[in-house]
């Protein structure tokens, strides 16, 4: 059986990869979506040359939560099967798409989501990470699994396949780098069943910033427990994230 599959890519001004980046995911994807979120250094104007794509623009620059929330939306509405997201900064292998989409239905139950994992395997491609932001990460992903029971390697892997149906049942607000904690509550609380995809680590730019004061690691910390425990109180579930939580695992 064959699935419908939307590939969505969120972009903010990303002028010197997105024509790259989409020559390589045209190979492997018939369906790609581009959201344009404020892009002003040329981004839009450079998309509106390219064919064999859908463009949707966000005329100011909301947040890449917001982006894949747009996303989400589009792959509902438009009746896909399986949504795929992936970065625009070559972090991410399109050579990947087909497989990571495949594992959503490679079971007889159907997985809600496949979330990428660069921790999972080594690959020959991988790079160092800023040792910052593994920390943070490895912290993260502790604390995710200890509180809300869960068993993954990477909380903040934007490469992932959904399953549309399922999306359905999300409720996105969170719009900037802190949703993916967001939505990994939801998913613990919905009972959604996922798996996790080796992919390699690749940082192209170690110097990208999170904006403001989140690109100190203690007030970007600070903000993700603010966001996870805002989410766990919107939901009524009990568990709370202290500045200790998966410290003894980082």
């Amino acid at each position: 059986m064959s699935y419908r599959t939307l590939i969505a890519i969120p972009v903010y001004n990303e002028v010197s990869h997105v024509t790259a980046v989409l020559d390589q995911v045209k190979h492997y994807a018939d369906e790609i979506l581009v959201v344009n979120d404020g892009s002003d250094d040329g981004t839009a104007e450079l998309l509106a040359t390219i064919g064999g794509i859908t463009v949707m623009d966000h005329p100011e620059n909301l947040g890449y939560g917001a982006a894949l929330a747009t996303s989400f939306k589009h792959a509902v509405l438009g009746g896909f099967d399986v949504l795929v997201t992936m970065d625009c900064d070559g972090q991410h292998q399109p050579q990947l798409l087909q497989r990571i989409a495949e594992q959503v239905f490679s079971d007889e139950d159907p997985y809600d989501m496949v979330s990428g994992s660069r921790y999972l395997q080594p690959f020959s491609e991988n790079t160092n990470a800023p040792e910052e932001r593994r920390r943070i990460n490895r912290q993260i992903t502790a604390c995710l699994n200890e509180e809300l029971n869960l068993s993954i390697t990477d909380a903040f892997c934007g490469f992932k396949a959904y399953r549309v149906s399922s999306l359905q049942d999300l409720e996105i607000t969170v719009p900037g780098y802190a949703m993916p904690l967001q939505l990994w509550v939801q998913i613990a609380d919905l009972g959604w069943k996922i798996a996790e995809f080796p992919v390699p680590l690749v940082y192209v730019d170690e110097t990208r910033s999170f904006g403001g004061a989140l690109d100190q690691a203690e007030e970007r910390m600070a903000y993700y427990r603010t966001v996870l425990n805002g989410e766990l109180e919107r939901r009524g579930m009990t568990q709370r994230f202290t500045a200790d939580c998966g410290k003894a695992s980082s």
